[in-house]
């Protein structure tokens, strides 16, 4: 199974994943950028070639449907903000954003926020390309562990031992696994965040209680882009992400009921063969 496919299964995959297997000349053109100063509407397409399907709208955004304007999405935006509360750059296709000093602490905000982040459990919320949610509930354990059990009737389970990520179903016995270094995850939940030295920064926007934030891993070995939405009030909080292939096709997952007062057991982070291994729905 290709890499970008495990994303599709997973819904990762900090990023809790994207990998190095990804067809290269794919036929499906990449999604075309947002404009500059429209808040980010929340994805919901899958890494597999089927349609994309209509996106949530987040308040001020364009109306479904509508035609993106064509321009504007190749040329790269100045900062905006006037009249929205919104902030925001978007590098063209294949750009980075060269961070300035304001940038520069947003991203050092998202930096703390992981390099303070211990165990972490609650429930998630995938969507892809059939717009059919996949519930679950989801642990993480820094550095580099990770656990998605999925709700029946799929019975599947997304596992990191830090080193290795491992896709397991359950009700087929069957496992794909890929090095962790091969997917953007690793740049989240290593020991040392540092985005602004591993990672390439294409769009960051920022409102009075909202930072998005879209990277790429700077290792050619871990191709595929992250966006994370984190929430700043009452503080700084991660609620969703969506990873994009090669392609441009997405997969969302959204958090919630998020719980960091429990110390979680690294043996749930151990990839035991399929058969062995516990379901935890």
């Amino acid at each position: 199974m290709k890499t970008f496919e495990l994303l599709a299964a997973a819904g990762l995959a900090l990023a809790l994943t994207v990998g190095a297997a990804v067809a290269q000349d794919s036929a499906t053109p990449p999604a075309a950028t947002p404009p500059a100063g429209t808040p980010p509407a929340a994805a919901g397409t899958a890494a597999s070639p089927v349609p994309a399907p209509t996106p949530a709208q987040r308040p001020g955004a364009p109306a479904t449907g509508a035609p993106a304007p064509e321009a504007k999405a190749e040329t790269p935006p100045d900062p905006v903000g006037q009249g929205t509360g919104w902030n925001a750059e978007v590098a063209t296709p294949g750009g980075v954003i060269v961070l300035n000093d304001a940038q520069t602490a947003l991203v050092k905000t998202v930096n703390a926020y992981f390099n303070g982040l211990g165990d972490l459990k609650g429930d998630f919320v995938q969507t892809t390309a059939d717009n059919k949610p996949m519930r679950g509930k989801f642990m993480v354990k820094r550095p580099g562990r990770f656990r998605f059990d999925y709700s029946r009737p799929s019975r599947q389970i997304i596992i990191s031992d830090g080193e290795y990520l491992a896709i397991q179903d359950l009700d087929l016995n069957n496992e794909d696994r890929v090095s962790l270094d091969q997917t953007p995850f690793r740049l989240l939940l290593r020991k040392d965040v540092d985005l602004i030295r591993d990672a390439q920064i294409v769009e960051l926007q920022e409102s009075d209680d909202l930072i998005v934030l879209a990277l790429r891993d700077k290792s050619p070995d871990a191709p595929g882009k992250i966006k994370l939405f984190l929430s700043t009030k009452p503080q700084v909080e991660l609620k969703e992400w969506v990873t994009t292939d090669a392609q441009g096709l997405d997969t969302r997952v959204e958090l919630s009921s998020l719980t960091k007062s429990e110390t979680l057991d690294a043996k749930l982070f151990k990839i035991e063969a399929v058969s062995l291994n516990n379901f935890h729905p």
